[in-house]
């Protein structure tokens, strides 16, 4: 196949801008970090509730919309931003445990003739394209003795270690793959590939760990291994919904990547996880 040039300077220059987006907002400060990420959830549960029309769902767009934006802000650090807000986690905690309530509610007024399906697709865009990238929020800001400080390279890390295990993965599945993993559904994955990205991204955990956050903690030798195995996954549940749709992309917002669903499906599915293991490192 003829190398296409054009083809490879869309996607260089697409991948480019979306690099340096991606970690000039989360380097220059916490307001430039907020308000990115949640873009980010406006235009992927954009994309979400389209692939769920496609899938037969009629989804609730604007509560949607509202649940998650109400979801994303309550996860703010309101004590970074000099906003006294009384009781804010549990505010948090209600909307988080009301919210499916509130979507069947409105399936109630609904003249669709599958309301719960529609429910079921709406909820799950909620939990997929929203709370991911809220519990980000936990790890860029750390109590100190006296006030909460932002400190991204946590986060940045995290994202190198993504790159990482995509980059060699595809590299490795390239040079050695033979045997694929769920060719129904991602026919280019391979194991080889698969195996020699989690190895050179547990080796590149070392660097992060003795270079970009020295710490004496073994938490990023932990990460190195289930980072690049959640990002795997992540990956191949995003491919599962597409090919289910019957669509290439989840959307077009990067041309020649694809949507934000498409570039943010390992951090979608590795956020929770590793919010779970600080909490209970």
């Amino acid at each position: 196949m003829a190398l296409n040039l054009k083809t490879l300077g869309i996607r260089s220059l697409s991948a480019t801008v979306f690099v340096i987006m991606l970690l000039g907002s989360v380097l220059w400060n916490y307001y430039s970090f907020t308000i990115f990420f949640f873009i980010v959830v406006l235009i992927g549960l954009n994309e979400f509730y389209k692939i769920s029309e496609k899938l037969g769902a009629k989804p609730y767009k604007i509560v949607g919309y509202c649940i998650a934006s109400l979801i994303y802000l309550s996860f703010l650090n309101f004590n970074y931003l000099a906003i006294t807000i009384k009781n804010a986690e549990l505010y948090k905690n209600l909307i988080i445990i009301l919210f499916p309530f509130l979507i069947l509610i409105k399936a109630l007024f609904s003249k669709n003739q599958k309301p719960i399906n529609d429910c079921i697709y709406t909820v799950i865009a909620i939990f997929y394209a929203t709370i991911p990238f809220a519990l980000l929020h936990q790890f860029v800001i750390f109590k100190n003795e006296l006030i909460d400080d932002y400190q991204p390279l946590m986060l940045v890390g995290i994202i190198f270690l993504i790159w990482s295990n995509d980059t060699f993965a595809y590299l490795g599945g390239s040079l050695f793959g033979r045997h694929k993993m769920i060719e129904r559904i991602s026919p280019g994955k391979t194991w080889e590939g698969t195996i020699f990205g989690v190895l050179i991204t547990f080796g590149i955990s070392f660097l992060i760990k003795l270079y970009l956050i020295k710490t004496e903690s073994n938490i990023w030798l932990i990460l190195g291994i289930i980072v690049p195995i959640l990002s795997t996954i992540g990956d191949l549940v995003e491919s599962m919904l597409k090919r289910q749709a019957g669509i290439k992309d989840s959307g077009n917002i990067m041309p020649g990547h694809g949507g934000i669903l498409d570039r943010f499906d390992s951090l979608i599915f590795v956020s929770p996880f590793v919010y779970v293991l600080f909490k209970i490192l």
